[in-house]
């Protein structure tokens, strides 16, 4: 690495859809093969990602997503099933692009050293456990975070 790169990666993840859960894993896996060292902190329903069986399940939301590819109005995606399919629809999407699933990204993202550090304030606030959440991960305030993404590192939020 050039003595003028970035040597870690930091991310915040403070949303829990599928949509806003893929990117931070895709980019922290690649800073980790790339040598980088990488951390993603989980605050808000960004936790819902750490939550033990729930990475596979998460869902898309298609109200108020003007960036869906065919368009749903706000009043048809309220109907009951539309949120179904919108996650079936993602689903497919990154299946037939060869994307691994959320759980198999976040066990790579383990096994690279990638730190997944879960807010301690936001477990607090929202009533999460440590029980709740998956295996490997640290706990951590705003401090920690900090701490790492001060020290030589690209910053992005999700």
């Amino acid at each position: 690495m050039s003595e003028n790169q970035a040597e870690r990666l930091a991310i915040i993840a403070g949303h829990g859809t599928l949509d806003a859960a893929y990117p931070p894993f895709i980019l922290a896996t690649a800073a980790a093969a790339m040598d980088m060292e990488a951390a993603i902190f989980f605050t808000f329903y960004g936790l819902e990602i750490l939550k033990k069986g729930k990475a596979d399940k998460l869902k898309v939301a298609p109200i108020a997503n003007p960036a869906m590819p065919m368009p749903v109005p706000n009043i048809i995606g309220m109907l009951p099933g539309m949120t179904g399919m919108a996650t079936m629809m993602m689903n497919s999407w990154m299946s037939k692009a060869h994307v691994a699933k959320l759980s198999e990204l976040m066990e790579a993202a383990l096994e690279m050293d990638v730190r997944l550090i879960a807010c301690q304030m936001t477990m607090d606030v929202m009533g999460i456990k440590r029980e709740d959440l998956i295996d490997g991960i640290e706990i951590g305030g705003a401090a920690t975070f900090l701490e790492y993404a001060s020290n030589n590192a690209v910053v992005m939020t999700f």
